[in-house]
């Protein structure tokens, strides 16, 4: 029997597609992207993971399993040791007062999931998992670490703990599936398939250094 997650990945595949072709994830992988767009998107990227943790602390006190709450926990816990750790080591301690458009739009996104039954929130949270480890490892295997000057950032991307926990995340996801209607199957892709393409427009967004119109 496939797996609830071969078949949202599957969906999303266009979407990622879409994503390996960003200007972003192209220029971070030569080491040519411009520092202020790399300093962009990591403090956008600090103002999300905020949210992120949260959203996943919430998620794990909606959980019926302990083991799955277990999981939940530390990953909110981990996503709060990153935003800390990138603040120190890529921030200097300083990152912006205000989301982005793009970055506002996916956390509301994420947060509105909190309405949903819990499976259609932990979905919700995959892509950032998923999609993200993907494009790492992607770009890691087209990036000259020896050169890059993004190279410690880009370097994250092979911490198996990270690959670890996503994999940790697709199971339950899987389970939530497993142990569910189709309908709230259905409600699970459809909102993978929406976080991904706020992963596309989170790197998107970065780049052209997006700023509220008003």
């Amino acid at each position: 029997m496939t797996r609830w997650s071969e078949t949202a990945l599957e969906a999303a595949l266009p979407v990622y597609r879409q994503i390996l072709t960003l200007p972003f994830v192209n220029e971070l992988a030569a080491g040519t992207l411009d520092r202020r767009r790399f300093e962009f998107y990591l403090g956008q990227d600090s103002l999300y993971l905020d949210v992120y943790s949260r959203v996943l602390a919430h998620t794990a006190s909606r959980l019926s399993r302990k083991d799955h709450v277990e999981s939940f926990l530390r990953f909110a816990l981990d996503g709060i040791e990153v935003e800390r750790a990138m603040h120190s080591t890529f921030l200097n301690g300083d990152r912006p007062r205000e989301m982005t458009p793009a970055c506002l739009l996916y956390t509301s996104v994420l947060r509105s999931a909190a309405t949903a039954p819990v499976e259609v929130e932990a979905a919700a949270v995959l892509p950032c998992f998923r999609i993200y480890l993907e494009v790492g490892n992607n770009i890691l295997s087209r990036a000259d670490l020896a050169t890059n000057p993004y190279s410690q950032w880009i370097s994250t991307y092979a911490d198996p703990a990270f690959a670890a926990s996503t994999a940790r995340a697709i199971d339950i996801c899987d389970d939530l599936a497993a142990a569910t209607t189709d309908d709230i199957r259905r409600a699970m892709t459809d909102i993978f398939i929406r976080c991904a393409k706020m992963e596309w427009l989170f790197w998107h967004s970065a780049y052209t250094l997006e700023k509220w119109k008003i």
